[in-house]
């Protein structure tokens, strides 16, 4: 049994052993956590493919931000590597499963408890797997999948309720599921009712950054969108935000969503920002700003658009919401 280390013997060892195909059945899954991991094996080599299925949709749904970052992972981000469907027939599956293969043949699998969830596999959970070798795994994923949709697929949103973010992470009353018609502000409203913060985008005089912040990239050889979030001390000094080894997801109020991590300096990290490319941050907010592709980003411009700061919500340690509406 493993109970030390899972995610580097569970889910990194496998694949440096030379696997090539990584079938997940969990019952809760996150989006943040997918790209973490889909991120680190492509630094080991490219040919892996991913199959995920998420099982307690039927009787839970799933948060808006998930659905969406799952929909970029599979049809942008990861194309070529990762597919995420949902089980949408009753009962629900609360399996969590792990299949490794190599040359399409069984190579390791694991079973227990850890859903495929960065909290799951951190030391802020306990968790176990244990290392199997019945063959009937795969027949019981290929069961599930039988009766699942894939994230992306037209008919999902009809077969699976897809919930706004503050109702799923607070257990609110079905009323405010979310639907194809939903506009924005009904789906998100002001106050979130979760652990909130307010962070300036001006530097610490209360002036705009020359080559920091919203204009880190503004010199030579560098992509001119190339930005990030300078947290206050007492901010990047609290448990707001994970420590700079987490991805998170933030969901924004125009319904855009920005994988992100902390960046700088200590394992703190004292920033924010889009670890993909550094440019989606700067390139967000310059067009929130209605400037174009790259440019310089003074204060001016923030006080004409009507605010220089943003807020977080909290939902969890992999999902939070910003605010810079007006």
């Amino acid at each position: 049994m493993i109970y030390e280390n899972l995610y580097h013997q569970a889910l990194i060892q496998p694949f440096q052993d030379g696997a090539d195909q990584l079938k997940i059945v969990s019952g809760y899954a996150t989006s943040a956590m997918a790209f973490h991991h889909l991120q680190e094996i492509k630094e080991i080599r490219d040919n892996l493919n991913v199959s995920l299925l998420v099982g307690m949709c039927p009787s839970d749904g799933i948060s808006i931000s998930n659905h969406r970052g799952f929909q970029k992972l599979m049809s942008a981000d990861y194309k070529n590597d990762f597919r995420c469907s949902y089980i949408f027939n009753k009962p629900p599956v609360h399996s969590k499963i792990y299949i490794w293969s190599k040359d399409e043949k069984p190579f390791k699998c694991f079973i227990g408890s850890a859903n495929y969830t960065q909290m799951a596999f951190s030391s802020k959970q306990r968790e176990c797997l244990t290392d199997i070798t019945d063959s009937n795994v795969l027949h019981y994923f290929d069961l599930l999948e039988r009766e699942s949709i894939f994230c992306d697929h037209p008919d999902t949103e009809g077969l699976i309720t897809i919930y706004n973010d503050k109702h799923y992470y607070r257990k609110h009353t079905r009323e405010d599921i979310i639907s194809p018609s939903t506009t924005v502000n009904e789906a998100v409203p002001e106050e979130i009712g979760c652990e909130k913060i307010v962070v300036s985008l001006l530097g610490r005089n209360g002036e705009m950054q020359n080559r920091g912040g919203l204009n880190w990239g503004q010199r030579d050889g560098r992509d001119h969108n190339q930005a990030y979030i300078q947290l206050p001390p007492e901010v990047y000094r609290s448990d707001f935000f994970p420590t700079r080894s987490i991805h998170f997801t933030i969901q924004t109020d125009d319904n855009k969503q920005l994988m992100c991590t902390r960046a700088q300096k200590s394992e703190e990290g004292q920033a924010i920002e889009t670890p993909q490319n550094n440019s989606l941050i700067g390139e967000y907010f310059r067009h929130r700003l209605g400037l174009s592709s790259g440019a310089f980003v003074t204060k001016q411009h923030l006080e004409k658009y009507g605010r220089t700061n943003v807020a977080f919500y909290k939902f969890d340690d992999e999902n939070y919401y910003m605010d810079f509406s007006i």
